[in-house]
């Protein structure tokens, strides 16, 4: 990733799918092979931490009423 690239989620998971159709064809020499390896864990990389922070979103909503959910308001009791 280029220094203050900012891509989202799904514009890395569409390079990353392009990725994978360019070394399928095979036509590739080992340095451009390697380029995209390369490019495709930077891309792996920003995937997961945008998957991970949405995991923790997720988690933090609660079941409420019905099918509706609200953020959970954390329980001051416990210790930290």
């Amino acid at each position: 990733m280029t220094s203050g690239e900012k891509l989202s989620f799904e514009e890395a998971l569409q390079e990353l799918e392009q990725m994978v159709t360019r070394l399928e064809a095979s036509d590739l020499t080992l340095e451009e092979m390697l380029k995209l390896f390369e490019r495709s864990q930077e891309l792996l990389s920003l995937c997961e931490k945008a998957l991970g922070e949405a995991e923790l979103r997720l988690e933090r909503l609660q079941p409420a009423s019905g099918d509706s959910y609200e953020a959970a308001v954390p329980d001051d009791t416990t210790e930290r």
